[in-house]
Parts: structure tokens; sequence; C-alpha cells
């Protein structure tokens, strides 16, 4: 166990190491000039240089590059160009939320969606099975931003139970989690069904039952541990995409996490946390995949 995760480990290196190669590129390619933005649209050509000298814009890309990586291999992210703070802080700070809305958000998205595959592939086309199905491509088809709306309106406004939106109390998690959880619960429902039929349909599962095995525990004994290998999969790139900040989640509940300040960092041209955010979130994503192997 030990050789394979250093193998793993080893193997993420170059990942990561193309992650910042790429996204450094691609930052410096799209169009617009942080002094710039920053200065303001009447400010003096002096102004910008004075600018681009602080921040270290007007050296060749290699030579940006190189004091990038330099700094990341101390572990420092940089500092904002618009905030004039830590990387790392603004980080760190925005991933609590994010973090709490993920778990949250894979929670419903576990206890709906294996629900309803389990139920749909237990009862094979029957009510269950379509009315499962009918609702898991309900959840898929679903765009987050108009659940989150018409969640908003139905026990924000109306029911006035919780809040619109926050991150202050627990309780402003809840929409946004139900809102993230329900698109990701289609997804695992289709998933469980399609892998528990196939393995309902085995010899061993058709064995335990002539023996008098107790459906329940042919359900969950014998089918389901050995269908979850794929829907492990899914859980694990489901909450990757939720580690990597729900974009439209945190907007429409004005949940200050990852995904909305990377946004407004793309729109700001704000380098160094953008490449610090992508960063982060392809070591999200490496640790995940690594945790999904070992769970097989």
């Amino acid at each position: 166990m030990r050789a394979y995760l250093t193998r793993r480990l080893l193997v993420a290196v170059p990942t990561l190491l193309a992650v910042t190669v790429l996204i450094f590129v691609a930052m410096r390619v799209l169009p617009g000039d942080p002094a710039v933005l920053l200065a303001g649209d009447f400010a003096t050509p002096e102004t910008v240089a004075a600018l681009r000298a602080k921040w270290g814009l007007d050296r060749p890309l290699p030579v940006q590059y190189a004091v990038f990586f330099r700094h990341l291999l101390r572990g420092d992210l940089g500092t904002s160009i618009v905030s004039d703070l830590p990387v790392r802080e603004e980080i760190v700070q925005r991933f609590r939320v994010t973090l709490a809305l993920a778990f949250g958000a894979i929670a419903v998205a576990l206890a709906l969606g294996l629900t309803g595959g389990i139920l749909a592939a237990a009862r094979p086309y029957t009510v269950w099975d379509y009315g499962s199905m009918a609702a898991a491509l309900v959840g898929v088809s679903t765009p987050i931003f108009w659940s989150g709306m018409l969640l908003i309106l139905v026990f924000a406004v109306r029911l006035g139970w919780l809040p619109s939106g926050g991150a202050e109390t627990w309780q402003g998690y809840v929409l946004p989690a139900l809102s993230l959880g329900v698109f990701a619960a289609g997804v695992i429902a289709r998933q469980t069904r399609s892998a528990m039929l196939e393995v309902l349909g085995q010899d061993y599962v058709r064995t335990a039952r002539a023996k008098g095995v107790p459906e329940a525990r042919v359900i969950a004994h014998h089918a389901l541990r050995n269908a979850l290998m794929p829907v492990v999969t899914i859980v694990g790139l489901e909450f990757g995409r939720m580690l990597g900040g729900a974009v439209l989640t945190e907007t429409v509940f004005s949940l200050p996490g990852l995904g909305s300040f990377l946004i407004v960092s793309i729109a700001k041209r704000d380098y160094p946390v953008v490449q610090g955010m992508v960063l982060w979130i392809a070591l999200a994503f490496v640790v995940i995949n690594l945790v999904v192997d070992l769970l097989y």
C-alpha cells in the first residue's frame, strides 16, 4: 500500500506541473491588462507602467513563470493584485465555505441518489423504477440557478423557514446544498440503477435467493457492495466538482466561496489568485481520485 501511494503521488507531480504551465499561459493570452483594469480608464501611462513594474508584469513571460514557480516551491502562492493579500489566505478563507457546501450537497446527493437507484433496480420496470428515473432526469435537467431561485422563493420568501443565502449560520447552507445536491443525485441514481441491474443478474445473486436469503440482505450485502465501484467513481467526480467551487450556486445564494471568487478574479485579471485557485482545484481532484482508488 505504501508503494502504491508513493507511486500515485509521484504521478501527480507532473500533472500539477502541467496545470501550472497551462493556467499561467492561458491567463496571459486573455485580453486585458490587470494594471489598466486596476488603475482605471483615466490613469496615465506612467501609473500603469509603475503598477506593471510593481507586480513584475513588465518582465518576459519565462522570467515571470520562474519567479512564480520558485515561490510555489516554498508554498507561497503570491499576493493578490486586487486585494494585496496573500493568495493562500484568500483561498483558505473561502474554501471553508465551499467545503461546507460540498459536504452538505454530497450528503443530499447520496441520500437521494442511492435510495432512488436502489429502489429502481430492486423493482425494475415498475412504478418505482419509472418514478425514480423520472425524478433523476428532472434533477439532472433542471438548471441549478433556476432550482436555486425556486427554493429561495418558496422556503425563504413565502414560508420564511430558511435564509435566502449567506454563510453566517448553518441554516444558510441548507437551500444551496439542496439545490446543488439534487443535480448530483440524478447522476448518482442513474449510475446506481445501471450498476445494480447488472449485478442482480449474476449467478451468485440468484444462488443467494435460491437459498432463501432475505431480499433486503441480497440487495444490501450481495448486490450493492459489488455495484458500488462505478458509483464511487461518480461520487468522487461530483465531490471534486463541488470542491472546485459551485459558481452558479454560490452566486445565487450569495455564498463567498471559491467559485464566485474565481469568476471575479478572472474578470479582474488577478493572475496570482487565478493561478493559485486552479492549482488548488487540481490538487483537490488528485487527492479525491486517490481516495476513490483506495476505496476500490
